[in-house]
């Protein structure tokens, strides 16, 4: 696991320079790899990287080359394949001077071209310089579990693994771009290929870019998540494979020469995660949850259930509201303004994992692969209104009553198309009429919820609408939101997390599944938990779905309200984008317990600390 920084281009730069330049970016996002650095630099590129050693601990030193040293590449991630690779690049004749997984990409380049990717199973992010070529290549993986970033200049570009690196190089922008902060403000993230500041970009899952001074820049997608519905497979033998590949994806994802342990939420997906790592590996699982003083947010009894019945090492952390004095520290962990408050807790069970682990394994992508989030079958119960007028009506009505009406959502909900109520299951409206609270440019920058999710739904149509709505989440929240989260906090203590669930073979079969077998009969990951049973504890099974939640909106009435009153300040940074008026009204229809607006106050209170962030120069320097 690793961060990378480099740039092509710009050929008046002194060796020197650049090279200086290069290690302050490398720097910036040193708890990405504290273990080691390397850099390559020559006239018009530079590759740099920060090393935690996983694998090949003393002989994977980055960046590696090829015999002739004609091609380079850094890396960020880990390919699980990467023995069966090496044997095969052996066997054509390569010489590969170390026993880790970064070489394996140089050599894979040589013979396949941009094609390699295509037979990388893992999580990547890689920048490769073909010295004969004169050419750049930038690969993200399937999923997007990695990030990249790219920043295109008049005469090349620049990229990093975080922000930071970007805002330690000398001219980088810092602008905010308004539409960037427009989706934030929506979806709680900054969406792919958007990027919180002008003229930078993320690299999308699945995509490829290529750089050379005579063909310009080049972004191509090698990889979709949309798969031809498998209609024909039944549940006996659906069940059968899912149960085969959940043990191969987790076998892959066990190489390692550090310790590795698992985060353990109780749920369904960590739970099948560290029993079938139980099953595997010959010593006790070391595992890592956390819970809350309240307890109907308290899942580690569950952990701690699952960890006795399957034999694992487990360790608990409770948290209380005194996490308020980490929150800076969580928000400065983001290189973009972040507003899922989960990240508070994930930031907390990573660093209890690291004092113990390098690496640990966690449940992420089960939802999204086989239709467990409770908002598919309850968006799927409520049917679209018919024809649009009378949609246009409800709202009509819905928005001429004052706010503080009793059934004005439900109004405005009924005026919404289907794709506007899922919606409204994962974002903000930013219209102050409709409960936002953005400016006026910000709301039409937007649009509304019928139609905010409109670019990842279209390629999907055919499918039925609950795998459409998995779909559109593996595109957008899963990667913006989820993994994002993942890997940052994750980072912020120099620990890697690996995703076994979103194995890309494992992703392909599931969603190829008919939407008969993953939510049929009204229950969410119905062919999931047939094929985990007998591996994980039946009282896991049967219990219902409980996200990973903080009691948040009393700590914004008690512990937190204090940080209400900083955002209601006439001088606070986040009324360039949002309505002093609206958020005036959210803050007191909170305090007074009329309406939990807690996910809407927490995404301004990150904004405004983020971005103050950013104004004294804290995101350009390491964490």
């Amino acid at each position: 696991m690793c961060g990378i920084a480099g740039w092509v281009g710009g050929h008046e730069r002194p060796t020197d320079a650049a090279a200086a330049e290069l290690r302050v970016m490398c720097d910036a996002i040193r708890h990405r790899g504290p273990d080691e650095d390397g850099y390559f630099v020559a006239p018009g590129v530079a590759l740099g990287m920060r090393r935690l050693s996983i694998i090949d601990v003393a002989g994977g030193r980055q960046p590696a080359a090829n015999e002739d040293e004609s091609v380079h590449v850094v890396f960020n991630g880990e390919i699980y394949n990467y023995r069966a690779l090496r044997d095969q690049l052996i066997g054509r004749g390569h010489h590969l001077a170390s026993r880790g997984d970064t070489e394996t990409l140089v050599h894979l380049y040589e013979e396949e071209g941009d094609r390699f990717v295509h037979a990388l199973r893992g999580m990547f992010a890689c920048a490769i310089w073909d010295a004969r070529r004169q050419r750049l290549v930038l690969a993200r993986d399937r999923l997007g579990i990695k990030p990249l970033y790219y920043w295109p200049t008049s005469d090349g570009l620049g990229f990093a693994s975080e922000l930071r690196a970007l805002f330690a190089s000398p001219g980088a922008p810092r602008c905010l771009d308004r539409h960037a902060v427009a989706q934030y403000l929506a979806l709680g993230y900054v969406p792919d290929p958007e990027a919180i500041v002008e003229g930078v970009r993320k690299l999308p899952p699945g995509h490829l870019l290529t750089w050379d001074r005579e063909s310009g820049l080049r972004i191509t997608r090698y990889w979709s998540p949309v798969r031809a519905e498998h209609a024909g497979i039944d549940e006996r033998e659906a069940v059968t494979e899912l149960r085969r590949l959940l043990s191969d994806a987790v076998a892959c994802h066990l190489e390692s020469d550090v310790p590795l342990g698992a985060f353990l939420s109780g749920g369904l997906d960590s739970s099948a995660v560290v029993a079938e790592m139980s099953r595997q590996m010959s010593r006790p699982v070391q595992t890592f949850s956390i819970g809350f003083t309240e307890h109907e947010y308290n899942e580690a009894p569950y952990a701690a259930r699952v960890a006795s019945a399957v034999g694992t090492k487990h360790t608990e952390l409770i948290v209380r509201a005194d996490a308020d004095a980490l929150i800076e520290d969580v928000v400065r962990g983001f290189d973009e303004p972040f507003g899922d408050s989960s990240a508070l807790p994930t930031f907390l069970v990573a660093r209890l994992a690291r004092a113990h682990v390098t690496v640990a394994l966690s449940g992420d992508g089960g939802d999204e692969l086989f239709g467990g989030y409770t908002r598919y079958a309850e968006v799927r119960r409520r049917a679209q209104l018919r024809p649009a007028f009378v949609r246009r009506l409800f709202r009509r009505v819905g928005l001429a009553l004052p706010h503080s009406s009793r059934g004005r959502n439900r109004l405005l909900d009924l005026g919404r198309s289907r794709w506007g109520r899922y919606a409204s299951t994962v974002a903000l409206a930013p219209d102050p009429a409709e409960g936002g609270f953005g400016l006026p440019d910000i709301v039409a920058d937007v649009g509304t919820l019928d139609s905010l999710l409109d670019r990842w739904t279209q390629e999907s149509a055919g499918r039925d609408f609950v795998t459409r709505m998995m779909l559109t989440d593996i595109q957008s929240y899963l990667p913006g939101d989820i993994l994002t989260k993942v890997d940052r906090t994750t980072m912020a203590s120099s620990l890697e997390a690996r995703v076994p669930l979103l194995d890309h073979v494992l992703v392909e079969f599931a969603l190829a599944l008919p939407a008969r077998l993953t939510v049929g009969e009204g229950q969410g990951k119905r062919l999931f938990r047939k094929a985990i049973r007998g591996l994980v504890p039946s009282e896991v099974l049967d219990r219902r779905k409980a996200g990973f939640a903080l009691p948040l909106a009393r700590w914004f009435r008690e512990e937190l309200a204090h940080r209400i009153g900083a955002l209601l300040r006439p001088d606070a940074r986040i009324y360039e984008y949002v309505d002093a008026e609206a958020v005036r009204r959210l803050a007191s229809e909170h305090l007074r317990g009329r309406r939990d607006h807690s996910h809407a106050l927490w995404r301004l209170l990150v904004l405004d600390l983020w971005m103050g962030s950013l104004s004294r120069g804290e995101l350009a320097r390491p964490l």
